[in-house]
């Protein structure tokens, strides 16, 4: 069973709608969890009813699509032999029933390096007019079309993130024409959803009523860990995407849940009208934050908690 709250980006201690890159460890760079078994069975199901929605490779990035595969494999392999076995030419998950081909195959090789971990993978390339997205097989998107994003550079991609065009983008490419091999990064962020389910592949830009009824109390706090880095051969740059999903009632079993209600609320109160309308909240704000604050209320009251509960995704 995973660790509930295993991020808190909301914590007070970053800003959001920033960077906010850290160094990445590169063995913490893929983190299989004890959802790993749904979450590849959800990825199969995905992969096999709606390829065309979640996966997408220009001609040409084949190499680095084997790549990936071979990176991949090479470190789950080593970091977590208790959750992977070589089966000949193939990688197994023998608790989730997955095995992957590590040599040739019709399939696409992206395609199956998604099927091996809870992360989305994309593979980022370099052109004229910058690093557009080239490839990707990504099941569980947060509110964004694949379709709608594929071939786009990073400024296309992030054309309707509040601020990138006054502050964020020019760090951005500069941080992808600069990261090196052996310096890879990964930052965290947050959003609000009104369910649990991972494959969210609508469009920021369609209209979104997540809070239609009640105070928010039964929300879920989504976090997507990302982690880039440069790979070796190609010199395409890997975007890895975690999904974790923890149900805001879990604040009530967690020793600093009053803390983190609080710092949720500030974080909301803070984000601007744009900000607002880009994390679906713009309607719902003041009620999730009257709601978020007679929780934490109702925590600081009950004194604190012995023992963190794990919940199940």
């Amino acid at each position: 069973m995973a660790e509930a709250l295993a991020y808190t980006p909301y914590d007070g201690s970053r800003r959001p709608f920033s960077i906010g890159l850290k160094p990445l460890d590169l063995g913490r760079w893929i983190e299989p969890d004890g959802h790993l078994v749904r979450h590849l069975r959800e990825k199969e199901r995905l992969l096999a009813e709606r390829p065309e929605v979640v996966f997408a490779a220009e001609d040409g990035t084949e190499a680095a699509q084997a790549e990936t595969l071979d990176l991949l494999a090479g470190h789950l392999e080593t970091c977590f032999p208790d959750l992977y076995g070589r089966d000949g030419k193939s990688l197994t998950v023998p608790s989730a029933g997955v095995r992957v081909a590590l040599g040739d195959d019709d399939e696409p090789a992206l395609m199956r390096a998604a099927r091996l971990v809870q992360e989305d993978l994309v593979l980022m390339r370099a052109g004229d007019g910058g690093y557009r997205l080239a490839a990707a097989a990504l099941c569980f998107p947060s509110a964004w079309s694949l379709r709608e994003k594929f071939g786009q550079t990073l400024d296309g991609v992030h054309e309707h993130v509040p601020g990138y065009k006054e502050r964020l983008g020019v760090r951005m490419n500069r941080i992808f024409e600069t990261l090196k091999v052996d310096m890879p990064t990964w930052r965290i962020n947050w959003s609000l959803y009104a369910d649990d389910q991972l494959h969210h592949p609508e469009s920021k830009s369609r209209p979104r009523d997540w809070f239609s009824a009640g105070d928010g109390s039964d929300a879920f706090v989504r976090v997507e860990r990302q982690t880039l880095r440069r790979l070796p051969r190609s010199g395409d740059i890997l975007f890895t995407i975690k999904i974790y999903v923890d149900p805001v009632a879990a604040f009530r079993s967690h020793p600093d849940g009053a803390a983190l209600a609080e710092g949720l609320r500030r974080d909301i109160l803070a984000l601007d009208e744009g900000e607002l309308r880009y994390k679906a909240l713009i309607q719902d704000r003041d009620r999730i934050a009257g709601m978020l604050e007679r929780l934490a209320h109702e925590l600081r009251q009950a004194g604190p908690v012995q023992e963190a509960v794990s919940n199940p995704i």
